[in-house]
C-alpha cells in the first residue's frame, strides 16, 4: 500500500459520548475509491462502505461493531478476465489502552480484535484492512480452469529435489575438512 491514506477517516476518542453510540459511516467517493483499488491492486472499485458504531466498553475502553459492504472487480488468475466480487464483513474490535504497541521485531500474536488506544481511532486504517483481508486470493471468471496438459515451466518430467546430493557430499566430507 501507498504510505498516504486514501480513507484518512478517523475519531478522537476524546469527542466520543461514553452514554450513548457514536455511529460513523464511511461512504467514499469515486476518487479515494480508485485510489483505495490501486493500493490493493485491483482493476476497479465500484461500491465500499463502512458502517457502524462505537461505543464505550467497561470504563476505559471502546468497542467497535460495523459492517464492511464492497464491491471489487479483480484480474482471474487463470484468463486476466474481470470477476467482480461483492463482499460483506463484519468488523468487531476493542481498543484497550492496556494493550500496547510491541516494540520488538519478533511479536507474540495475540487477541486480533483488541487493540491499543490511542488519543484516534483510525476508521479508514480499519476499512482498509477489513477489506484487504477480505478480498478473494484467487478470484476465477465463471468457468475459468487450468487446461489438462498444463505443465512445469521447467520442462522436467521428475520434481527437481535440492538435497538430493547432500549425502553424498557428506561422506566424502574428511574429518578435519569444513563444509
Amino acid at each position: 500500500m501507498n504510505t498516504s491514506n486514501p480513507l484518512p477517516e478517523r475519531l478522537r476518542v476524546s469527542h466520543l459520548s461514553p452514554s450513548r453510540p457514536n455511529p460513523f459511516d464511511l461512504t467514499p467517493d469515486a476518487s479515494a475509491r480508485r485510489a483505495i483499488a490501486d493500493d490493493l491492486d485491483l482493476l476497479d472499485l465500484p461500491a465500499f462502505r463502512f458502517e457502524g458504531a462505537i461505543r464505550a466498553s467497561g470504563s476505559d475502553a471502546w468497542a467497535l461493531t460495523g459492517q464492511l459492504r464492497a464491491t471489487v472487480v479483480q484480474a482471474c488468475v487463470i484468463t486476466l478476465a474481470p470477476v467482480e466480487t461483492t463482499l460483506t464483513e463484519d468488523v468487531s474490535l476493542t481498543f484497550s489502552p492496556h494493550v500496547s504497541t510491541p516494540d520488538e521485531e519478533e511479536i507474540e500474536m495475540g487477541d486480533e480484535t483488541v487493540e491499543p488506544l490511542g488519543q484516534w481511532i483510525q476508521l479508514g486504517d480499519i476499512a482498509l484492512e477489513a477489506l484487504a483481508l477480505a478480498l478473494p486470493t484467487h478470484p476465477r471468471a465463471p468457468g475459468a480452469e487450468l487446461p489438462d496438459d498444463v505443465q512445469d515451466d521447467s520442462g522436467e518430467d521428475e520434481p527437481r529435489r535440492p538435497f538430493a546430493g547432500l549425502a553424498d557430499l557428506m561422506k566424502a566430507k574428511k574429518p578435519d575438512q569444513d563444509l
